[in-house]
């Protein structure tokens, strides 16, 4: 049986392929849809629906992983799409390269972080998908094609975040910067100076995000910047703050809050008391991804940026007002507007909301109104996280869905991409909804 991290979502594939080459992409395409079966191409199982389950067959790319070329002077690298975003930023450094941004935790793969529209913070930023130059993809009938800004421009338009429903990618050309270093402030913040002073905050840094504390009026606050200084060795203050409060002492809280569900309030009030100013300087892809041991489950939503801190005042007060029985933070992160048909940024620059619950602990209501809350504003879901829309939900959220959909039915019309999951999310088929299925996995 297969199951995602948080554990959320499990599956019994019929066959799990491991394919190696590009060629056994298409064999493994190309076996399955003459046998009418369903495929899903899985990565680190980072999603927290869904959508990489299958229980026909599942292509894990474990096995195609890494650097397949590298192009100094023009800042591209080719990835085999199984490649995971830890195993990058060394063998980029050595190169001189650097990837421009990342998201919160590297252990995704490649195909898998840029096909939902994983992201990192920073208004001069758009989502991973953004960085991509071209990629190659196998068709489910198993055929090759290269799709970029000049060759098949639609499919490259469309295919950057596409879920995995138009094929499996097998390598992937991102734009990079040159190397640089960043340097990493930590600070608490009483939460309603942090939400007048984000305007500046976000213009003066080149990244900036907070984490909100449930129960409390604080809020730590993170930024980076671009620096010649050198980078500090790891010290003990590093391995306090990174491994033993962030992971082992919050694991811990946690583990409290799930026997003693009513100690969640007293538990986020000590964390928020807790919290230090600490500062770091490192090489980018050392200080922009951070570990996360503890498992949970999330909901994330990206609003317009205009209306993003609104809809978090609201959750606030939601949470605040009904004692949510959680402890866990809530992220508020800026991105990039984009052109990318299904992206969840597409079209306008937002303010992505993460929240959060423990592994095991009951997330429904919670998410449930954080969702409504969402809605209210224009929101829209991040692809691999928990959210209860389905097509028409979607018609009205994305200018290019019917084009979207148009393109996934002209580059799979058999259907060998969907499961029924899949299905219900596009509004291919009404008996259950999306919501429903995602409950039932």
């Amino acid at each position: 049986m297969w199951t995602n991290w948080s554990g959320s979502v499990s599956a019994r594939p019929g066959r799990v392929a491991r394919p190696d080459s590009e060629a056994a992409i298409a064999a493994v395409l190309r076996e399955a849809g003459a046998a009418g079966k369903s495929v899903r191409c899985v990565g680190a199982g980072h999603s927290f629906t869904p959508i990489a389950a299958s229980d026909d067959v599942m292509i894990s790319l474990d096995a195609y992983q890494g650097i397949a070329a590298i192009d100094a002077a023009a800042g591209r690298a080719t990835l085999k799409a199984g490649t995971r975003l830890f195993q990058l930023g060394k063998a980029l450094a050595e190169a001189g390269l650097a990837m421009e941004n990342l998201g919160d935790i590297n252990v995704q793969s490649i195909a898998g972080a840029t096909s939902t529209g994983t992201h990192g913070t920073g208004v001069a930023f758009g989502n991973l998908a953004t960085q991509i130059a071209g990629f190659r993809l196998v068709t489910p009938a198993g055929e090759v094609v290269d799709a970029n800004a000049d060759t098949n421009p639609e499919l490259f338009a469309g295919g950057r975040v596409a879920l995995g429903t138009l094929g499996v990618l097998s390598e992937i050309t991102m734009r990079l910067v040159p190397a640089y270093r960043l340097h990493l402030q930590r600070a608490p913040m009483p939460f309603e100076a942090c939400l007048a002073q984000a305007p500046a905050k976000i213009a003066s840094h080149r990244h900036f995000e907070f984490y909100w504390f449930p129960h409390t009026e604080t809020v730590q606050i993170k930024s980076w910047d671009a620096t010649e200084a050198p980078a500090l060795p790891a010290g003990m203050q590093r391995y306090i703050t990174e491994v033993l409060l962030e992971n082992t002492v919050f694991g811990a809280l946690c583990k409290i809050a799930k026997a003693f569900p009513a100690s969640c309030p007293a538990l986020g009030r000590f964390i928020g008391g807790s919290l230090d100013t600490t500062s770091r300087v490192d090489d980018n892809y050392s200080v922009l991804s951070t570990v996360r041991s503890v498992k949970f489950n999330e909901m994330e939503w990206a609003l317009p940026a205009d209306r993003g801190l609104d809809a978090l005042r609201e959750i606030k007060d939601f949470v605040n007002r009904t004692r949510v029985q959680t402890m866990f933070p809530i992220e508020v992160r800026w991105v990039r507007g984009d052109d990318i048909w299904i992206s969840p940024h597409y079209g306008r620059d937002s303010i992505a909301i993460s929240v959060h619950q423990y592994q095991g602990m009951p997330y429904d209501a919670y998410f449930d109104a954080v969702q409504a809350i969402a809605r209210n504003h224009s929101g829209r879901p991040h692809w691999g996280k928990i959210h209860g829309l389905r097509g028409k939900d979607f018609e009205a959220l994305y200018p290019r869905w019917q084009d979207f959909l148009a393109l996934r039915e002209r580059m799979d019309p058999q259907g060998t991409m969907l499961t029924p999951y899949l299905r219900a999310l596009f509004g291919l088929q009404h008996s259950r909804d999306a919501a429903d299925l995602a409950r039932a996995a």
